[in-house]
């Protein structure tokens, strides 16, 4: 059984605590009113769900209809310092898949980094709706011949992309011809963390606003016309 805390109710946010074979998972819900689309969204292996992309989607997507499920996966929830193998990392996802579905709304399932992988690899066989990838791993820094492009090429739903211009793991122009549905969106001068420069012609507040409004047009897109 999960376990929630916090405020209730359809709006505001609250937490639940899910188990896994892994261990305990925990999600972190900033409700929407009237929500048309759950975005659950994961962390990578070096940070939690406080990256500053995380952040603001939880911030700004509500007010569109659009519930975010932070998700913290048991490795982190235990506070160890180092991500499982990736075979863990989706056990644990398929586990806490069922909460994320118990609302009866379609489910967008994404993730930063590692999260982004886990959701590309699993998204089509839980039934997600589409797929959010920020920062894709698409080569550990330096090591372009180690791609992991098959595993965003293959998740066999529409997909949205967003990568920092200056990404160690892989900038946009390093990716390769995508199909049809997958949407590849540039955040200028962003790094992996989508930090950006005091010498860039963007700020970070900026950087954030482009995730933010790339990723709620595509979820209003992918909602159809309002009911």
């Amino acid at each position: 059984m999960t376990r929630t805390t916090g405020t209730t109710g359809t709006t505001g946010t609250t937490a639940e605590t899910v188990p896994t074979p892994v261990g305990d998972a925990r999600i972190t819900w900033h409700h929407a009113s009237g929500a048309h689309t759950v975005l659950a969204v994961s962390h990578g292996a070096g940070g939690g769900i406080e990256a500053r992309d995380l952040r603001a989607l939880a911030a700004a997507l509500p007010p569109r209809g659009v519930s975010v499920a932070l998700v913290e996966q048991p490795w982190r929830v235990a506070g160890k310092k180092v991500a499982p193998a990736p075979k863990t990392l989706d056990t644990g996802w398929r586990a806490l898949w069922p909460a994320l579905e118990r609302r009866g709304l379609p489910v967008v399932a994404g993730g930063r980094s590692a999260g982004a992988r886990v959701a590309c690899r699993t998204g089509a066989e839980l039934g997600a709706r589409a797929v959010l990838a920020l920062s894709f791993p698409l080569h550990p820094p330096g090591k372009p011949e180690k791609s992991r492009a098959e595993e965003l090429l293959s998740t066999g739903l529409p997909t949205l992309v967003l990568q920092g211009g200056r990404d160690a793991f892989g900038r946009p122009g390093e990716f390769p011809a995508l199909p049809e549905a997958t949407e590849l969106v540039e955040v200028p001068h962003g790094d992996h963390g989508f930090a950006v420069p005091k010498s860039a012609d963007i700020t970070e507040a900026e950087a954030l606003a482009v995730i933010t409004e790339a990723v709620g047009e595509w979820l209003t897109r992918l909602a159809g016309p309002a009911r």
